[in-house]
């Protein structure tokens, strides 16, 4: 059965993805709101690592929804290991969440504080065999999450993805994207918090480890704005500003969130 085009809007937005995605009201679901009182400092907590190869990028794309870069994960080339995870996860993609002006955007809001975007790299378990296989398991797949924020020094990082922009302005637009290390889109620290959570998008499958990184990354304001230059109809459609793509705060019910940091 084909279900209806979901989205943001008020007519097909998060508030209604439950309607076809039942899952989407689930016990597991994300994002949701930390606050500082109520995470747990886990010291078994061991740092995470990552190994990317610049090789594995392929494309990048807009699908009316998101900007997203995809990686090849036929084999164990771009991973993440270390940190909650047992085993090596493979990089399949890197996706954005982003406001239509500075001071909203994110999806994880860290003690009432909301970014104005949030930069997902979503990997998963080969041991169950693929992609699809991996949603259906609570350890199938492992997001790490970045915050941007607006400041007055911007890190040159974002700028090979915000470049390529232009290529894809229109849903359904896909560029090449080779020789990118999304490595180095990660802060100088390494703490973070994690959880057992869910994709944020339908059919928001509780198949996630999050690992959301404590240190933001630094985007300028024209960065930002390019991001929103994006439009959400295809080519030949009026164009649509694609802007806040996030899906508001769940339900915590009981979940405790760790934090590798004191």
């Amino acid at each position: 059965m084909a279900h209806p085009v979901w989205g943001y809007d008020s007519d097909n937005g998060p508030e209604r993805w439950h309607e076809n995605y039942p899952m989407a009201k689930g016990d597991n679901q994300s994002p949701i709101e930390i606050s500082s009182k109520e995470v747990r400092y886990d010291s078994s907590l061991s740092p995470w690592h990552a190994s990317y190869d610049p090789g594995a990028a392929k494309t990048i794309l807009n699908n009316g929804r998101t900007c997203r870069v995809v990686f090849d994960d036929t084999f164990d080339r771009s991973v993440l290991r270390g940190g909650p995870l047992l085993g090596a996860y493979r990089l399949r993609q890197l996706h954005l969440h982003w406001g239509s002006s500075d001071d909203h955007g994110s999806e994880h809001v860290i003690d009432g504080v909301k970014y104005a975007a949030e930069l997902h790299m979503v990997h998963w378990n080969p041991k169950h065999g693929n992609f699809a296989g991996a949603l259906k398991q609570s350890d199938g797949v492992a997001v790490v999450g970045i915050f941007l924020k607006v400041g007055k020094t911007p890190k040159p990082e974002m700028k090979r993805i915000l470049e390529e922009i232009d290529n894809i302005k229109t849903k359904g637009k896909e560029a090449p994207f080779q020789h990118f290390d999304p490595s180095i889109l990660f802060p100088k620290s390494r703490d973070y918090w994690t959880y057992h959570g869910s994709f944020t998008t339908p059919p928001c499958e509780e198949c996630i480890t999050w690992i959301l990184l404590r240190e933001p990354i630094e985007v300028s304001s024209d960065q930002m704005a390019r991001l929103r230059s994006l439009s959400k109809n295809a080519e030949n459609e009026p164009v649509n500003p694609l802007v806040d793509n996030w899906r508001p705060p769940q339900p915590v019910k009981g979940r405790i969130v760790r934090a590798s940091f004191k």
